[in-house]
């Protein structure tokens, strides 16, 4: 008995109130149609299916509320086993269970927006007989004005029902079982609630985009671990605070404290420097060859703006423009950077757009009229560029990533003998592990580790084509991040 009482303190009161409403929408449906069939010859099939549906719904509804409340109650045990994070079985178990779960709330999500379409049809009916007295088509609300009293009782009672159930659902979520009768204040048993929840829910919207490999990824991926972090993020539900809460608390602490100072007398800033930043900054700009600049810029036509700078309508110039990895059959990516910048193919000498986590996508050009050579870096623009932004963890920074900061001098702006001092007597440097991660592949790329070079060196080498010329890195959000820390190795 004592255990039943427990099973039902865990039931949330909204569950109890809708699972009561729906049932007794299925219920209602009965009486509101066979009246209306016997004393209004107006009701036809259209008007029975109508209700009829509403009623299935809300059957469905009930049928996914239990399903819902069963998976909650297996995944939150499956989190609370003591060998769950270090049996490979039970994790694989847990992921499961809290992907039922998800997908019945998909479908009661999908039950609820039926709902609201079943309310608002009924809502403007019964709007449009009090206010323009006009007659509706409808057999139902036709009962509720000319029926007798049990009648309009009956029918205000269903379209009442009808009206308020879809709006109490949207607010109150599709949760059956608190969560906190299973995890308390327990802090690990949160983190891993929220961390599959996270997984799951990413995972989904990676599917949605197009990338249906994860979605049947069971191993420990980059997915994982950005799930893991955002988990950790709100371990403020272990001491039984919301999530409004927690925001509410930020917005004070950003409110009420004052803003530290970085340096005593900041640091001047020559005006070559930023005549040159904007010089270079088309370049940044011109390495998103996707849509996302036409989106931004055409609204209407993205679509035909992208295919235009991509060049689709144009497949008989594939042949001059250059191959870059990744890039399309008719060379789209390599057009539309050379379309926005306004250059001639020969000056792009290498590049890379194909889509991996971790990867950026790039673009080395050679401005022989600026003696300069730039590497443009794309910012965050596919699914995998928002796993790399999700990757926050620390990460160490080795001593080779800081070469260029501490050693090196260029143009004959030498870094501050201060900063050097500074930065060589820290012992450990961290930095956001996606843009790390990043950062050194794309080193790999353009320099590598050979002893003869890699493609800068046969470029800006002794004797090369590009002898004596500089080296400008430029981005944007994500590639800027990245560009700074291949500046300073």
């Amino acid at each position: 008995m004592a255990q039943f009482q427990t099973q039902i303190r865990r039931v949330r009161w909204s569950a109890w109130f809708l699972g009561a409403s729906n049932a007794l929408t299925v219920a209602l449906s009965v009486p509101v149609v066979l009246p209306a069939l016997a004393s209004l010859p107006s009701c036809g099939r259209a008007d029975v299916a109508a209700v009829a549906l509403i009623a299935l719904i809300s059957c469905a509804r009930i049928l996914a509320m239990a399903r819902i409340g069963f998976h909650q109650k297996a995944s939150a045990l499956t989190i609370l086993s003591p060998d769950s994070n270090s049996d490979p079985s039970i994790r694989q178990e847990r992921r499961r269970r809290y992907r039922n779960w998800l997908w019945w709330t998909r479908f009661a999500t999908v039950i609820t927006v039926l709902q609201f379409i079943g309310a608002a049809y009924y809502l403007f009916t019964l709007t449009k007989m009090v206010y323009q007295n006009a007659v509706s088509t409808s057999c139902v609300p036709e009962l509720f004005s000319s029926g007798i009293k049990w009648q309009r009782i009956t029918v205000f009672l269903f379209m009442s029902i009808v009206i308020y159930v879809a709006p109490v659902q949207f607010v109150t979520g599709s949760d059956v079982l608190r969560w906190r009768s299973f995890y308390s204040t327990e802090d690990y048993a949160w983190k891993a609630h929220y961390r599959e929840v996270f997984d799951n829910g990413i995972r989904q919207a990676l599917c949605c985009l197009g990338r249906f490999n994860y979605l049947s990824a069971l191993d420990e991926d980059e997915v994982y671990s950005v799930a893991e972090f955002l988990g950790d993020l709100v371990t403020y539900r272990a001491s039984g605070r919301g999530h409004l809460e927690f925001l509410a608390g930020l917005a004070l602490l950003h409110r009420y404290s004052s803003s530290s100072k970085l340096c005593e007398e900041p640091l001047p800033v020559p005006t070559e420097r930023i005549q040159e930043a904007g010089l270079f900054h088309p370049f940044a700009e011109a390495a998103y060859t996707g849509l996302l600049l036409d989106v931004g810029r055409n609204p209407l036509f993205f679509p035909l703006s992208w295919l235009r700078r991509q060049g689709i309508f144009s497949p008989w110039a594939r042949n001059s423009l250059p191959l870059l990895e990744g890039d399309n059959w008719w060379r789209g990516h390599a057009a539309a950077f050379l379309k926005y910048v306004e250059l001639a193919s020969d000056v792009l000498r290498k590049g890379r757009v194909n889509q991996e986590k971790c990867k950026a996508a790039y673009f080395i050009v050679v401005l022989h009229h600026l003696r300069t050579v730039v590497i443009a870096v794309r910012g965050t623009e596919t699914p995998e560029d928002l796993i790399t932004d999700g990757l926050c963890r620390e990460c160490s920074l080795y001593e080779g990533d800081l070469d260029g900061l501490v050693n090196f001098c260029h143009d004959g702006d030498h870094i501050p003998l201060t900063m050097k001092k500074i930065e060589a007597s820290s012992p450990v440097h961290y930095a956001h592990s996606g843009v790390v991660e990043a950062a050194r592949d794309l080193f790999m790329q353009v320099e590598g580790n050979s002893i003869d070079g890699g493609f800068l060196s046969s470029l800006l080498g002794s004797g090369c084509e590009c002898d004596g010329y500089s080296m400008r890195i430029v981005g944007h959000s994500l590639g800027g991040a990245i560009a700074a820390l291949l500046g300073i190795r």
